[in-house]
């Protein structure tokens, strides 16, 4: 039996601005741990945030040049959940009303083009940094947390690993070009996940995804992409089936390893954020914004 691979890529973008999402801290990379933090970044009681005009700004661009509609009734929402590199327990991001939305791109791969769909654009703010030493302890690094971020959602439009690298590469272009982010993959400014799966050709319906993450590198992406291929493929041929998982990608071995198996879908249990009004971006925002891109 053939099979047909499905892939759709989530990247995260750092937006280009000198203070963070909705605190003055300063942004950037390269800073002693925690120096760039305050209040707001540390999820003290009683602080508000600001949200960064420039932040959406950018982020209004990015999607113009992805040939996004813009939403102009738009609002941040609270992403709930635990982790020691978001001391707040909750992340402010876009549900139901991001930014753009039914945008594309064109990519060639073999001297033929294709139109890969993004479903949307939405702006957000980035984590904090966990760092694992020996002895068994890890260490936390607020730096990054509150960094504007811009998360590109496409369509599962992409049919094999090769696809996929076009897709991330006309796409940093596209970034690069807008002068919107540096995307340096290297310094975590342009950041990947993939889900991949595999189903017989000429089935509608899409199989079981498995999510690869610790993608650092184009390069990477498109390895972890082709293991998985392969390994969902094998499982198919003998007659086992692929679980929802996510699993590490390992540059070392080129393989990839489990991570956790999703029994069902993440409940983030996401509201409104109660302390950020929704906006209204007007007609003239948008016009002058589309006439400032390059």
């Amino acid at each position: 039996m053939n099979f047909e691979t499905v892939i759709g890529l989530e990247v995260h973008v750092e937006l280009k601005t000198n203070s963070k999402m909705f605190s003055p801290s300063p942004s950037g990379f390269g800073a002693v741990p925690n120096a760039n933090t305050n209040a707001i970044d540390w999820g003290y009681p009683g602080v508000l945030p600001t949200p960064n005009e420039k932040g959406i700004e950018l982020a209004i661009k990015a999607a113009l040049a992805l040939n996004c509609e813009i939403n102009q009734e738009t609002k941040f929402d609270r992403k709930n959940y635990v982790y020691p590199d978001n001391p707040k327990a909750f992340q402010v991001t876009q549900d139901k009303q991001p930014i753009g939305k039914n945008g594309f791109i064109e990519i060639e791969v073999n001297g033929e083009k294709k139109k890969i769909r993004i479903e949307r654009v939405h702006l957000e703010e980035d984590a904090g940094k966990n760092t694992h030493g020996a002895g068994g302890y890890s260490y936390v690094d607020l730096n990054r947390q509150g960094t504007p971020l811009l998360e590109i959602v496409s369509e599962a439009d992409m049919r094999s690993p090769e696809e996929a690298y076009a897709y991330l590469e006309t796409l940093k272009q596209i970034i690069q070009f807008t002068r919107v982010s540096d995307v340096k993959m290297e310094e975590g400014s342009m950041r990947a996940d993939a889900n991949i799966s595999l189903r017989p050709y000429g089935q509608e319906a899409f199989g079981v995804k498995t999510e690869l993450k610790n993608l650092n590198s184009f390069n990477n992406v498109r390895r972890g992409l082709i293991y998985e291929q392969g390994r969902q493929e094998r499982l198919l041929l003998a007659g086992k089936e692929t679980l929802q998982e996510t699993r590490r990608y390992d540059d070392t071995t080129h393989e990839t390893t489990l991570m956790r198996v999703k029994e069902g879908q993440d409940d983030y249990r996401y509201f409104p954020e109660p302390d950020i009004l929704p906006f209204t971006i007007s007609d003239e925002t948008i016009e002058e914004l589309k006439a400032e891109l390059p």
